[in-house]
């Protein structure tokens, strides 16, 4: 019987091996020459995004019927309306833009060990929406409209990786939402796949380890919004993790390989958190549905933008963009603008020594099924002086006055420049006591990590801000002090 690998074992190499790859700070590459590499790619991959009247945006149309925004051949986005009602919540009913995307692409990184160490393919991609230009993102990033050359344009690189995976070994493959507050049950496959091949980066793609993604995390728009959602799906736990990294005189350090170890119990078992997701679900009444864009009250619309009466929380505008390095060098679109810059925030505490995240099972009416875990606080406080009081999130003031010394992690990170223009939240992890919030109310609840990476196995259960966060906890783990 010793010639058998069990699961149990493999899972446990599995996560040993992800595991010596956020400790390694250097791979092929040294951290210093990959900085020198980006800011070159920045430097020279540049895109000229100017604003244009969504009435003038070639290949977009306005139905006279509707309102509707669509592109001229039924594929990539529509820009609709949304009706939304939520019993019970502050504002209980509202119309809204949203964007309509039903295709399903693929967020892929390739991964090969190389050295003894795991490698991932990531690339440098400007996206037209990228506050600073180009951006680290996965090693593919398209929609099916992209890779299925509806622009007309070059094909994906390393595409096949992803498209068909027999020759290879998948470490993780789900299908996960993006922001339910601007998509209307939008999903892409998250997906990682590792090759014995011989592969050699092409242009604007570089070899990382996952110590290094992990060091880059901690830089304001490095990288982007689809590589954190991918990497936050790593099966980054297992059994004896924390036994197998012994860090000396780094009290939380270790306190975050014992929440990745499976052996260490939660407040919560898996059932018990399952069994109140379920409930939770149940328990909030959510009607959402499509309706023509015109009749999304107290949004007003000319020929150059669509923006709420209040002049919050986002604009719908045109854009024209020029790029060298894209599968088509030129192209319009419409792009939704935030006001404002955001915060995605976890609160984090020690139980017995485990450490352990405070989630908020959070509706919102883009998603497929009701709602999803989300971080602590998630918000743009500048909204709150025009919403009740009622609106403002719990735990926003614990965030917001955080002492220093508590605040573990801190980044500007970018959202997915595709779609979003200019769109950026203050990434946060803030480590309050032990006693704190010991019964944080109906919506909430403190899970390990473990926890998180097991349902983020399956769709819809942990949303996409949580996610980044998810990987900004990862890096907790590998980067001292």
């Amino acid at each position: 019987m010793s010639g058998i690998r069990t699961a149990s074992t493999t899972g446990h190499r599995r996560a040993v091996r992800i595991a010596e790859s956020a400790q390694a700070a250097e791979g092929v590459i040294t951290l210093a020459r990959f900085h020198d590499w980006f800011a070159d790619r920045r430097r020279g991959d540049v895109s000229r995004v100017e604003r244009k009247p969504l009435v003038e945006l070639d290949r977009w149309s306005t139905d006279p019927a509707t309102g509707d925004i669509r592109h001229d051949s039924g594929r990539f986005f529509t820009v609709t309306g949304l009706s939304a009602e939520v019993a019970g919540a502050a504002v209980p009913a509202w119309t809204q833009p949203i964007l309509l995307q039903p295709e399903i692409g693929i967020l892929g990184i390739l991964a090969k060990e190389i050295d003894g160490v795991l490698h991932f393919l990531m690339q440098a991609k400007n996206e037209p929406g990228n506050p600073d230009g180009v951006e680290i993102s996965p090693t593919v990033q398209a929609t099916r409209s992209n890779y299925m050359r509806v622009h007309q344009g070059d094909p994906v690189p390393y595409l096949d990786y992803f498209r068909d995976t027999r020759r290879h070994h998948v470490v993780a493959d789900v299908l996960q939402s993006e922001q339910g507050a601007w998509f209307f049950r939008k999903r892409n496959r998250n997906i990682i796949v590792e090759t014995t091949d011989e592969v050699e980066p092409l242009e604007g793609f570089v070899w990382l380890t996952l110590g290094q993604l992990h060091r880059l995390l901690a830089g304001d728009t490095v990288v982007n919004m689809d590589a954190r959602t991918v990497l936050s799906c790593l099966p980054f736990s297992g059994v004896g993790l924390s036994s197998s990294y012994p860090f000396h005189n780094q009290e939380f350090r270790q306190s975050v390989l014992r929440s990745y170890s499976e052996e260490f119990a939660g407040l919560h078992d898996i059932g018990d958190i399952l069994s109140w997701i379920t409930e939770t679900r149940s328990r909030h009444e959510v009607l959402a549905h499509r309706v023509p864009l015109r009749e999304a009250e107290l949004w007003h619309r000319n020929d150059e933008t669509i923006e709420h009466e209040s002049g919050l929380f986002f604009r719908v505008i045109g854009v024209s963009v020029e790029s060298g390095h894209r599968e088509v060098a030129r192209w319009n679109q419409p792009l939704l603008e935030p006001i404002g810059i955001g915060i995605n925030a976890f609160l984090v505490k020690r139980v017995d020594g485990v450490l352990h995240a405070l989630v908020h099972a959070g509706v919102q009416p883009g998603y497929l099924d009701v709602l999803e875990l989300g971080p602590t606080v998630r918000c743009t406080p500048g909204n709150y002086g025009w919403l009740p009081e009622a609106a403002r999130p719990p735990f926003l003031d614990d965030v917001l006055t955080a002492p220093p010394e508590r605040i573990r992690f801190a980044s500007l990170l970018s959202e997915e420049g595709g779609r979003f223009y200019n769109a950026r939240n203050r990434y946060m992890i803030i480590e309050t006591d032990a006693d704190h919030t010991p019964d944080p109310g109906p919506d909430y609840r403190w899970l390990t990590l473990h926890q998180l990476v097991g349902l983020l196995r399956h769709s819809h259960y942990v949303g996409v801000e949580a996610r980044s966060l998810v990987a900004c906890l990862h890096s907790l783990a590998s980067r001292p002090g």
